[in-house]
């Protein structure tokens, strides 16, 4: 049976981005449908009945959930080209647990930045801050998290990069200036086509947050 490939999808979603990027990085070639979010399709409500999100990645009729999953069933399936995760049982388990831990922590927290306000947003901006310093500090002097190839935790964490002129601009923060060693991993994962290709425009998604704030009654 030929691999037919479907990623259900919605634009700015930081875990979409990274099915996209894993799927390019093998050089899967997979039909983009992107979802309505607020009228979801039939498809959508069949493939992922349990939790009714995007992403679903749809391989020959089946679906696999869960970006982090997805990104782990692609580099097993298409395990020919470009690994994504570590060979090394020691360091796969490693790059789990920070994919994990950027899982936990990284979206509660920077959703906050522009959906509240007064003493919620001053402790939302200082976690996020801290949460990202502690990621830089795990990424050290190494090009990529798990050493000269990209790999699993880049791909878990590029796709928030998209987001953060907006947590900057309506948490009033600098990430840029508190995490100066992670921007230059920004930069060094955007040279890679894969990614460049996969990412939406930064200021796309900023005006996306605003039109969502407005949405909510946030302005």
């Amino acid at each position: 049976m030929a691999n037919e490939v479907i990623l259900l999808d919605f634009w700015p979603s930081m875990f979409g981005m990274r099915t996209r990027i894993a799927l390019r990085e093998k050089g899967v070639e997979f039909e983009y449908r992107e979802e309505d979010l607020r009228n979801k399709s039939p498809l959508l409500l069949q493939m992922n009945p349990i939790h009714k999100k995007i992403p679903v990645l749809i391989h020959n009729g089946k679906p696999v959930c869960e970006s982090s999953i997805q990104v782990q069933y692609i580099d097993e399936v298409w395990s020919h080209k470009n690994p994504i995760l570590p060979s090394d049982p020691y360091q796969r388990a490693q790059a789990r647990f920070w994919a994990d831990f950027i899982d936990k922590k990284v979206y509660d927290v920077s959703r906050k930045t522009w959906t509240t306000k007064g003493e919620e947003l001053e402790a939302a901006k200082k976690e996020l801050i801290e949460i990202l310093k502690t990621l830089e500090s795990e990424l050290g002097d190494k090009p990529y998290f798990g050493g000269d190839e990209f790999g699993y935790v880049d791909i878990a964490l590029i796709g928030f990069y998209t987001w953060f002129p907006a947590y900057e601009k309506f948490g009033n923060l600098s990430i840029e200036s508190e995490c100066p060693k992670l921007m230059v991993w920004v930069k060094k994962c955007l040279e890679r086509e894969t990614v460049a290709k996969s990412l939406p425009d930064p200021h796309k998604v900023t005006e996306f947050v605003a039109e969502l704030r407005k949405r909510f009654g946030l302005e």
